[in-house]
């Protein structure tokens, strides 16, 4: 398996103040690698890290598997990056933005900047200046930007913050295409957890500088699946019949067992009942991924 990006055991300590402790962290390559966290649990640290921007205290990190400090300034420039705001300059324009971009990444011609606005959907902004788009519009810019030295690996810390709805449905759907069509790897970070779990393949949940666990989305879907709790007396004949009609379950204790899949509640106690199987207790249960998350790590998210 091809990691774009592997952290064993990183830490950053400030003075006083642990951002990162025994971080571990993989995202494999194609991925779009959801890192959920509250605020100020250390997202951005770990991203500054990874940017190079700053330094770890402990650990290691490597991108494309590359260790060594000067090779991994030279596949950075595989990398690309938005970083809480995105650097622009309201007086110029979309186009005008990329050239100054295109001169600062080292490009040698300005080729490949149509195809970027277009891709990003500014390609009719003409001489507007940028201080009159909107944050939407700023920020597909900034991820114009991003992509100006063609990366395969692209950083976004919190791109949807503040976004109005349609803002945030443009955001999702450019991040989509990048990774279908131009097979670009993505790292999010965000505490939009609801928004994630539309574009997520992979999570790591992030909190007080550790990641408590990372995990793919079809392995979360299960975990998030809808069940039912019973508790009963006579377990064995449960499973029996379960088996017979193929409905998942599982076995939890001696008196309970969960049954997973959407069931009409009367409807499925009484065809248990004409099976002489009698239920002490029903408990219905649907976790949402917030309610997960915050099973994982306690509290509120969005502190």
């Amino acid at each position: 398996m091809t990691f774009v990006l592997e952290a064993t055991n990183l830490e950053k300590k400030y003075k006083d103040f642990t951002a990162l402790k025994h971080l571990n962290l993989h995202v494999k390559k194609g991925a779009i690698y959801g890192l959920i966290g509250k605020n100020g649990a250390g997202k951005t640290t770990l991203i500054r890290i990874i940017c190079g921007l700053q330094e770890p205290t402990n650990g290691t990190y490597a991108i494309y598997g590359v260790l060594n400090h000067e090779k991994i300034t030279e596949v950075r420039k595989r990398m690309g990056a938005i970083i809480e705001t995105p650097s622009i300059y309201g007086e110029m324009t979309a186009r005008d933005n990329l050239i100054d971009q295109y001169k600062l990444v080292g490009m040698p011609t300005h080729d490949g900047i149509d195809e970027l606005l277009t891709l990003v959907g500014l390609n009719h902004t003409g001489k507007k200046k940028v201080k009159n788009f909107s944050l939407g519009m700023k920020q597909r810019l900034g991820i114009a930007m991003a992509l100006a030295n063609q990366p395969d690996f692209l950083i976004l810390d919190e791109p949807i913050n503040g976004l109005d709805p349609e803002g945030i449905i443009e955001i999702r759907e450019l991040i989509l295409k990048l990774n279908r069509e131009k097979r670009i790897t993505i790292l999010i970070s965000s505490h939009y957890l609801d928004e994630l779990s539309k574009i997520a393949t992979h999570y790591g949940f992030l909190d007080k500088g550790f990641i408590v666990e990372e995990i793919s989305h079809e392995e979360l879907m299960k975990k998030l699946e809808r069940k039912i709790e019973l508790t009963v007396n006579q377990p064995t004949e449960f499973v029996k019949y379960f088996e017979k009609c193929q409905i998942p379950y599982e076995v939890i204790d001696r008196r309970t067992i969960n049954v997973y899949g959407k069931y009409n509640l009367s409807s499925f106690i009484t065809e248990l009942s004409n099976h002489q199987l009698t239920v002490e207790e029903i408990h219905e249960h649907e976790e949402s991924l917030e309610s997960y998350y915050m099973n994982l790590i306690g509290g509120a998210i969005n502190d």
